[in-house]
């Protein structure tokens, strides 16, 4: 942890921190790191992780009478425990200095983008801008070698905003949220939230829009179980004929499971696999039932997100009504494979709906002087679209004309592709030995259990980096109509086509 910012309840003191400090997972205890250079104290950087590296960019200082934004970079070896900053050659292009921007790591390096900055204005005074322009950071071993390279914009693009939580899933960032300030004067801001899901695939440089679908029927859980019995007999005999079984294991013809049926109960596993799935079968059992939506959550901006196990998780977060700020207490899970809808975890936002009950009484005791305002603020805030419009420079807007059509390129043809509506479940189990082939082929010195991993491993990055096409596939379906459950023919039977 590095930096931060203290302000007092009334926001009348406040300060910046630059010291680091490393919290030990298993002991649950902070250590301070004595370094006497530097990154200079601040708030509002970002940082990620590429090896033995934790990168920092950005950030502000507020003195008081001035506020200084940052663009340097700094380097954290976890290895040595010590910091470095990046220095890049005088003519080298880098990020305009900026704060509250979006960081998630990369196979290169560290992919930034969009944030908030001030820039002079008229009389000496500083005036905001947000940013939505994106960068990638290339990391090297070396952090001489440490380069900038800037990113066009490519895809459906979210709108500038700031505050937007952007998380690392799958090669890709999903982003949620946010907030851009627009000025009505010079003691007066007008903000909109955003509530919006996009995801960002950082191989490809591509946006992409994420938006629910209704939910499916579940599948009949016999049917998902004899599927994986077969993948694994299936599995098994591969490993077999190519001799690769785990050491130990009895070979014979029934799938290498062995000929003294150890493991001919319980579809193939062991007494004590048995047990861990009875035990799975009763905590399932005992979950709570939580309620869905079939929209995104209220807008709002800095929420806290994380991805576990393909679920994109959303806690808290701000928003604003007039002049109160309101702390969001709400916890959302969202499945990144289906996006059937919202779980609610817990949701209290009374007090908000209060503010604005009591604010719409307000507004129609003065409806035609509110009609007028939004009027303004349409124009204003068109206003404020058309400058930020202007502040892009001609070549970026030159490549923005001369992008291609949406397109799902593929850079891996050869393999399998998901169906859609297909889960990662069915998916692997119809193109599993497909997978094991190819694992088998890429490690020549492994076997068994391993081979078995590398293969899932293999369908699993398949799966997600065609989601975004697939989605599309899905959409176009259920747009046309009448889309019910997806079935699977039996291709060895012989049917008629009428």
């Amino acid at each position: 942890m590095f930096g931060g910012e203290f302000s007092s309840p009334k926001q009348s003191t406040f300060y910046h921190y630059g010291d680091t400090w490393i919290l030990d997972a298993e002991t649950k205890e902070w250590s301070k790191v004595d370094q006497k250079r530097g990154p200079s104290a601040r708030s509002g950087h970002r940082l990620a992780v590429w090896k033995n590296y934790i990168v920092l960019h950005g950030g502000f200082r507020d003195l008081g009478t001035m506020t200084t934004y940052f663009d340097d970079v700094w380097v954290f070896d976890v290895t040595e425990f010590k910091w470095h900053q990046v220095e890049f050659p005088p003519n080298h292009p880098i990020p305009d200095p900026r704060s509250g921007h979006s960081m998630i790591p990369c196979a290169d390096g560290a992919v930034i983008y969009g944030g908030y900055t001030k820039v002079k204005a008229k009389k000496g005074l500083q005036k905001g801008k947000v940013l939505n322009d994106c960068w990638i950071l290339k990391m090297k071993q070396d952090p001489k070698g440490i380069r900038f390279e800037r990113r066009k914009k490519q895809g459906q693009l979210p709108s500038p905003r700031v505050g937007c939580s952007l998380v690392y899933h799958k090669n890709r960032g999903i982003l949620f949220g946010g907030v851009y300030d627009f000025e009505e004067s010079e003691e007066q801001l007008d903000s909109e939230f955003y509530n919006q899901l996009y995801s960002y695939h950082t191989e490809s440089n591509r946006w992409y829009n994420m938006t629910l679908r209704p939910q499916r029927k579940k599948k009949e859980t016999i049917k998902e179980k004899s599927r994986d019995e077969d993948l694994e007999d299936i599995l098994n005999s591969i490993l077999a004929k190519a001799n690769l079984n785990d050491e130990g294991e009895d070979k014979d013809d029934n799938g290498g499971n062995g000929g003294n049926g150890r493991n001919s109960e319980n579809g193939g596993k062991t007494k004590e696999a048995s047990d861990d799935d009875d035990d799975d079968e009763e905590k399932k059992n005992q979950l709570k039932e939580y309620p869905v939506l079939n929209q995104l959550p209220h807008p709002r901006f800095n929420a806290a997100t994380c991805v576990v196990d393909d679920t994109l998780y959303i806690f808290g977060g701000i928003y604003e009504k007039a002049e109160q700020e309101f702390n969001m207490d709400s916890f959302y899970a969202i499945d990144l494979g289906k996006l059937d809808g919202v779980k609610v975890l817990w949701e209290d936002l009374s007090e908000l709906d209060k503010a604005i009950e009591d604010s719409d009484e307000e507004d129609e005791d003065d409806e035609d002087g509110d009609e007028e305002d939004e009027d303004e603020d349409t124009e204003k805030a068109n206003e404020a679209e058309d400058e930020e419009e202007d502040d892009t420079p001609e070549e970026e807007l030159e490549e923005e004309s001369e992008d291609e059509p949406e397109e799902f390129p593929d850079p891996r043809s050869w393999l399998p592709h998901p169906k859609p509506f297909e889960s990662l479940r069915a998916f692997y189990a119809r193109t599993g030995a497909q997978f094991l082939e190819w694992s088998i082929s890429s490690n020549r010195d492994k076997r068994g259990k391993y081979l078995k991993k590398a293969a899932f491993d293999l369908c699993e990055d398949r799966f997600w980096e065609r989601r975004e096409a697939v989605s599309i596939a899905e959409d176009n379906l259920e747009q046309m109509g009448g889309v019910g459950e997806v079935v699977e023919k039996d291709t060895s039977k012989p049917t008629k086509r009428r």
